[in-house]
């Protein structure tokens, strides 16, 4: 996956967000791969936004793209509101769990389900899961095999490089229910449907009225003792801060090469140990940051605590784009959002409803 500013700006001229409206939940459907530019903060959603204003689009036509574009600021407002909160059952508890733990079998990309073991051992190469193949895998972890969500959704994010924990933690609860009303389910016809696979007589081959009551498959018994560890970087050289100058912190969600880029300033990728204790990412993700900060000029990497972080800065100003995991003092300033819609709305719609009056 390229990591060159000038290459995932070109990729925006690839969209095709009214062919995206008709086929995305299909394996092969008009997905734009512009997600993990946007979880790193190199592009936004009103960046992407913007962009298609510019083209001669009926808006009717490509308002699905615009909505699945606003689902990421949705869950980024929630994470902004609620915090830690949505790191445990969000809204109501998960029923049925039998275990907190994750199947071996999915670790493994070994279900039996011949388009998710293949999603998933390709998800370890490429570091990216179809939107669809995410919901099948959560449905399977956690409606069929009866896991706790938060340790599968774990698993998912350390290996996504385009890792977002609102995103994913909120998503994983919205199928199994403790974010939601009722379960998602998907039996074999619709992964087949989807997945362009013709498979018979699996244990998901059965009608939707039958899921409940199932029991769980021998395929999902033995559970994998995962320990998830993010491997950081060692930095060898000191960093240099000229107090004259203000200090721009740069973190694993906001790596935007375009952010002040017309002033003179200490440039630093702040690598915090402790926010990668508590959210682990894989050495893939991690290599994928360290890419794309090169797209920054002059950046330079501390790891490190911020407050040990700021008695190097001394005197010098320092400026961050907000984020819920930032315990940052300084100058913080907004995200770029495709709208001004803030604060917590107990559904997409309520929110996507504010938002609409922005598109008018």
């Amino acid at each position: 996956m390229t990591t060159s500013y000038t290459d995932i700006i070109e990729k925006l001229e690839s969209i095709r967000p009214i062919e995206y409206g008709k086929n995305r939940n299909f394996i092969d459907g008009s997905v734009t791969r512009l997600s993990p530019y946007i979880s790193r903060g190199v592009i936004s959603t009103k960046q992407v936004y913007q962009f298609l204003k510019t083209k001669d689009y009926p808006y009717k036509k490509i308002e699905k793209f615009i909505q699945e574009l606003a689902w990421r600021d949705y869950w980024q407002q929630i994470w902004i509101e609620k915090g830690t909160l949505i790191d445990n059952d969000f809204k109501k508890k998960q029923e049925h769990v039998k275990h907190h733990g994750i199947p071996k079998s999915i670790v493994e990309g070994n279900t039996s389900i011949e388009a998710i073991d293949k999603a998933i051992n390709d998800f370890y190469n490429s570091g990216y899961l179809h939107n669809h193949l995410r919901m099948y895998i959560a449905s399977i972890a956690c409606n069929i095999g009866k896991s706790h969500w938060k340790k599968p959704a774990q698993w998912m994010y350390y290996h996504l490089l385009d890792g977002d924990w609102a995103s994913n933690s909120l998503s994983w609860q919205w199928v199994a229910g403790s974010n939601s009303n009722k379960l998602y389910y998907a039996n074999q016809d619709n992964i087949n449907t989807y997945c362009r696979t013709n498979q018979k007589n699996t244990f998901l081959d059965v009608e939707y009225h039958q899921f409940p009551n199932l029991e769980i498959p021998q395929t999902l018994h033995i559970l994998d003792e995962l320990e998830l560890t993010t491997p950081l970087p060692k930095m060898t050289s000191e960093i240099m801060i000229d107090e004259s100058k203000p200090t721009l912190i740069y973190n694993f969600y906001n790596l935007d090469p375009l952010w002040k880029s017309d002033i003179d300033a200490n440039r630093i990728l702040l690598i915090e140990p402790s926010i990668f204790e508590a959210y682990p990412v894989s050495k893939k993700s991690i290599d994928f940051m360290m890419d794309l900060s090169k797209n920054i000029d002059h950046i330079q990497y501390y790891v490190g605590e911020f407050d040990d972080f700021k008695v190097i800065t001394k005197k010098s100003s320092i400026y961050f784009k907000e984020h819920p995991l930032n315990r940052y003092s300084g100058n913080e300033e907004k995200r770029d959002c495709m709208f001004d819609v803030n604060g917590y709305y107990p559904s997409f719609f309520k929110f996507w409803n504010k938002c609409k009056k922005y598109i008018k």
